[in-house]
């Protein structure tokens, strides 16, 4: 997800895909352990993504 759609949520919307993201990011490196994914920037995308969510959740709690 690109920062401008992140701002564009609310924040409940954020909660959601930050559980969303959690799940993927879990997923992808679960699967990358037992066997090697074909993409491993995968991981690192999905790793971004979620701490892209959790930095504007953060900021947003702050405010």
């Amino acid at each position: 997800m690109k920062q401008s759609e992140i701002i564009g949520l609310s924040t409940a919307e954020l909660q959601v895909k930050l559980a969303e993201l959690r799940k993927a990011y879990q997923d992808l490196t679960s699967a990358h352990a037992i066997s090697p994914i074909a993409n491993p920037l995968q991981i690192r995308g999905a790793r971004r993504a979620v701490a892209r969510v959790a930095t504007e959740l953060t900021k947003r709690e702050l405010q």
